[in-house]
């Protein structure tokens, strides 16, 4: 979505094919997220300033921007769309940076 839309408020910089601009010394700092991946599963986080790490597995490398947290917790929210309406809501918490296979799970169901 990046590509088709870059500079969009609502998207962080994300690559397929390195971490271009995000690492380095000036960059902001990344995310690799391995394609095939699940519940943050081969998630690595690089600092701002950090050397550009290519991984052998196909990823997306996204701009990192971190979770804010709230007394040790750090909140995801995830919404469902059906046919352009509304259908849900999870809400996952976590104390890592990385929202896991251990992250609390809330469901809401939107009627």
């Amino acid at each position: 979505l990046w590509e088709l839309y870059p500079g969009h408020p609502n998207l962080l910089p994300a690559y397929l094919d390195g971490p271009r601009e995000l690492a380095g010394p000036d960059g902001a700092g990344y995310v690799a997220k391995p394609l095939l991946g699940r519940e943050g599963a081969g998630v690595t986080v690089h600092e701002p300033g950090s050397a550009p790490v290519l991984r052998d597995e196909p990823c997306c490398y996204q701009e990192l921007a971190p979770l804010p947290d709230f007394a040790g917790n750090r909140v995801v929210l995830g919404a469902w769309v059906v046919e352009d309406e509304a259908a849900g809501l999870g809400i996952r918490e976590s104390a890592g940076l990385v929202t896991d296979e251990y992250a609390r799970f809330l469901p809401h169901v939107i009627l």
